[in-house]
């Protein structure tokens, strides 16, 4: 193994899938130094959370900037101050500008609430239930350029019941979420993915 990785997250809302790898992480003693958690939305759930773990926080709050260049410019130099090796976006609800994707390539994943590349963008769990489909679920993918466009890490399905209302089928999704996302950190800390062209090799 590989020396210490070290990680920043980004989030913007309740934090779940980021307490979840936290968790994962310290549980599984990994080779990997929390660095800090980022957020564009000062009131965001993630923040206490942080706190309780003893993690650095950062807020640029999105709202403050009359310009979202100036936003995402901010955010970038933030970030590069960290140095990290690894940035996952968990519940972050911006996208990632061109220059911040390829000042870190291949060093981005994000969790996406659907199997992609079905649903990409807002509202997938809505978008899977009015298209009517019979199974949905999560996946754990590298960020590139575009909206939920990037190499699939891991995905884990879901079979949908009659009754489930958005917020159930939503529920259930974030518990597979909160599965394959640790799991994909463990396997980039490790050194087990291989990207080649756009599909992702785990290696033994």
């Amino acid at each position: 193994m590989g020396k210490t990785k070290r990680v920043v997250f980004l989030a913007s809302g309740r934090g779940s899938n980021f307490s979840a790898s936290v968790e994962f992480i310290r549980k599984k003693k990994l080779k990997l130094d929390i660095l800090a958690l980022v957020t564009d939305n000062p009131e965001a759930k993630a923040l206490p959370l942080a706190k309780k773990f003893g993690i650095s926080t950062k807020v640029i709050p999105y709202s403050s900037y009359t310009s979202k260049l100036d936003y995402h410019r901010d955010l970038l130099h933030q970030v590069e101050a960290y140095d990290p090796d690894l940035i996952v976006a968990c519940g972050y609800m911006r996208i990632l500008k061109p220059d911040f994707v390829q000042r870190f390539p291949n060093q981005i994943i994000n969790v996406h609430p659907s199997l992609l590349p079905a649903f990409p963008g807002l509202d997938s769990q809505k978008q899977a239930l009015d298209y009517g489909v019979k199974v949905a679920g999560c996946t754990v993918h590298f960020v590139w350029e575009g909206v939920d466009t990037g190499p699939i890490i891991l995905q884990k399905a879901i079979a949908i019941r009659p009754e489930w209302t958005e917020k159930e089928l939503s529920l259930a999704i974030l518990k597979e979420e909160h599965k394959i996302l640790p799991l994909a950190i463990q396997l980039f800390c490790e050194d087990k993915l291989k990207i080649k062209e756009r599909k992702v090799e785990i290696l033994k």
